[in-house]
């Protein structure tokens, strides 16, 4: 409780003396994650995040994990360095209860049920948005956390060339190309890139004996095109590729011979074509027909061992209607069709979803109402219904107060319902869902510069799907409440620019009372950086609370220790077309851990050299 309160003082020394200064008007950002329907930031009632396109410059990351890891609400557990599996957990929810989106499109694996964000690099982002909390209403499967959608990057303006090339420590090297702009109706993007490393040994020989103790090395291709023809201002039709190649060496504690060497070639692609037209001055309609792929390839010593390969096959149909000044309704259907290809004989390798929902957002003068309803039918276990109710009010100047309730489920994967009998396991085809309700209140400031957000939530999550007693298959027996508190800050005074958040929560098994493994019960960080003239210098501060954690060999519950992290980072402007820039990340090159057994990278130093045309 000690540490609970010095952080939050902490908080409140850097953000609340900065509100004073505060004169510009509120923020107009324009999101659409949160309802699914276009609206101004400071008019959300789901707490949410965007990083920008310039965020996501600014921050001199490589790769989707470490630009998460500064967020609130959001932890990102790695084994291994750069391409090594990430895992999201968000207001201590499982990494396989929080829905990735490209694009508005599941590129998630169909058996894990969790999503690559390990291999995508940003220099194909153009914007990412994050909202906490329940939202299976509008998204359907695994938003039990919440939601993750990344935006690719699409062109507009004066085509333009852009280059991009960097070298690191750790035998990293960075190569980008771009193409971009609009020519008369037509509007396009292009661009491709490559990352390697070497990385270090992705588990301690120390603790986990037997494993390969060379170093694991790290290569992404990744490939992003779209183009997008106006046929008048009524009427478009868009089209886009998207693919990423991930090939990461591993360790693996159960080879035959420590010189074993293992690595997984990943694919990630996504395929889509849109059709959007405004048919009236009060309805807008998009028709989508799209594809995610999650192909996944196993090698020992260059020999292979096991693939597999999900798709996502969906079509959807979304219609919004502007019913009156201020208020937006939100009609859509949706089909959805999972498929398995796999050296493993699962028992059944095809399941639909055919769904139905509806959104409404209201604004009356202060108050915003927000109300969705979604229906999802499985081919395999029946029906899930979910829905959300929010309510926010504006009072006094600059302040407002939001409230929301809303249910979500997470359906069960191919792994949890159809796994053939082997080693003495099998699926289990009678699982129910897993499903929560989350009730959250918030508080917050917004002034042009100046934002504070307050937040509280109650997650109760029940039917949780977990081994059974004798390890034979899994069941619905587990249940899990998560109570937390968020605060977040940010603001600007002039060149200088200031970042903060604290996230405070209780993640238990309700049957066990133990907390959920790998989630602290309190994290935070702090960025900060100044401009001066053509340069920029930054620095971010990360820390982690201790968290539970077992060892992947024997089992035996272990107790991480809590860490705190330094990363400098700085841009410099050379003139209109190159710019440089560095990052120094674990700048005191900290020894600590994310999963036990497994190494973390010491520091890491990046430099780049960047071309606009």
């Amino acid at each position: 409780m000690k540490q609970k309160l010095f952080f939050a003082a902490l908080f409140g020394a850097t953000a609340l003396p900065s509100i004073s200064y505060a004169e510009d008007s509120l923020s107009d950002e324009i999101v659409i994650t949160a309802s699914r329907l276009p609206q101004s930031l400071n008019q959300t009632i789901a707490d949410t995040t965007v990083l920008t396109e310039q965020d996501i410059r600014n921050s001199g990351a490589a790769d989707v994990p470490t630009l998460l890891r500064m967020m609130p609400g959001v932890e990102v557990v790695q084994t291994g360095g750069l391409g090594a599996q990430a895992s999201v957990f968000m207001r201590g929810t499982n990494s396989n209860q929080v829905l990735v989106l490209l694009d508005g499109v599941r590129v998630n694996s169909a058996t894990l049920g969790t999503t690559g964000i390990e291999h995508l690099m940003l220099d194909d982002i153009e914007r990412i948005e994050v909202v906490r909390g329940n939202v299976s209403s509008l998204y359907g499967s695994e938003a039990i956390g919440g939601v993750i959608q990344i935006f690719t990057k699409h062109g507009s303006g004066k085509p333009t060339f852009t280059a991009s090339t960097g070298i690191g420590n750790l035998g990293t090297r960075h190569l980008d190309a771009g193409f971009s702009g609009a020519v008369d109706d037509n509007s396009f993007s292009v661009n491709a890139g490559h990352v390697e490393s070497s990385n270090v040994s992705a588990m301690n020989p120390q603790l986990i004996p037997g494993v390969n103790p060379n170093n694991n090395g790290y290569a992404n291709d990744t490939f992003n095109a779209n183009i997008r023809h106006e046929f008048n201002a009524d009427h478009a039709l868009s089209a886009s590729v998207f693919s990423t190649r991930g090939n990461i060496s591993y360790d693996n504690p159960f080879n035959a011979a420590v010189t074993d060497v293992n690595n997984v070639v990943e694919n990630i692609d996504k395929y889509s074509l849109a059709s959007e037209d405004r048919l009236n001055d009060t309805w807008n309609s998009k028709i989508m027909l799209a594809e995610g792929v999650d192909d996944s390839h196993d090698y020992l010593n260059g020999q292979p061992q096991s693939r597999y390969q999900t798709k996502n096959d969906q079509l959807s149909w979304q219609n919004n209607f502007a019913i009156a000044k201020g208020q937006q309704i939100s009609l859509s259907a949706e089909h959805l069709r999972q498929g398995v290809n796999s050296t493993v004989l699962f028992t059944q390798t095809s399941r639909t979803v055919n769904s139905l929902l509806g959104g409404y957002v209201g604004s009356y003068g202060a108050q915003e109402v927000q109300l969705n309803l979604r229906q999802d039918r499985y081919s395999d276990f029946g029906t899930a219904n979910t829905g959300l109710l929010g309510y926010g009010i504006g009072f006094a100047t600059h302040w407002r107060a939001t409230a929301s309730i809303s249910n979500a489920f997470k359906a069960p994967t191919f792994d949890d319902m159809y796994w053939p009998l082997a080693f003495g396991y099998q699926g289990n085809p009678n699982l129910q869902p897993e499903r929560s309700v989350n009730r959250e209140a918030g508080l917050h400031y917004d002034a042009g510069n100046q934002h504070v957000d307050a937040i509280y939530f109650d997650n109760r999550i029940g039917n949780l799907i977990l081994l059974n007693a004798a390890y034979t298959t899994v069941v619905n027996i587990s249940k899990a409440q998560i109570k937390g508190q968020e605060l977040s800050y940010s603001g600007d005074f002039g060149g200088s620019h200031l970042k903060a958040d604290l996230t405070f929560q209780n993640p238990i098994n309700s049957i066990t009372g133990q907390v959920l493994p790998r989630r602290a019960k309190e994290f935070s960080s702090f960025s900060a950086s100044r401009d001066f003239n053509s340069l920029n210098l930054g620095a971010e501060l990360r820390y982690s609370g201790s968290r539970p954690d077992i060892n992947p060999v024997t089992y035996a519950p272990v107790t991480l220790s809590s860490y705190s992290l330094l990363n400098l980072i700085s841009h410099y402007t050379v003139n209109k077309h190159f710019n440089i820039e560095a990052r120094i990340d674990n700048l005191f090159d900290r020894d600590y851990s994310e999963a036990y057994g497994f190494n973390t990278l010491g520091r890491v130093i990046f430099v780049g050299l960047n071309y606009t045309q």
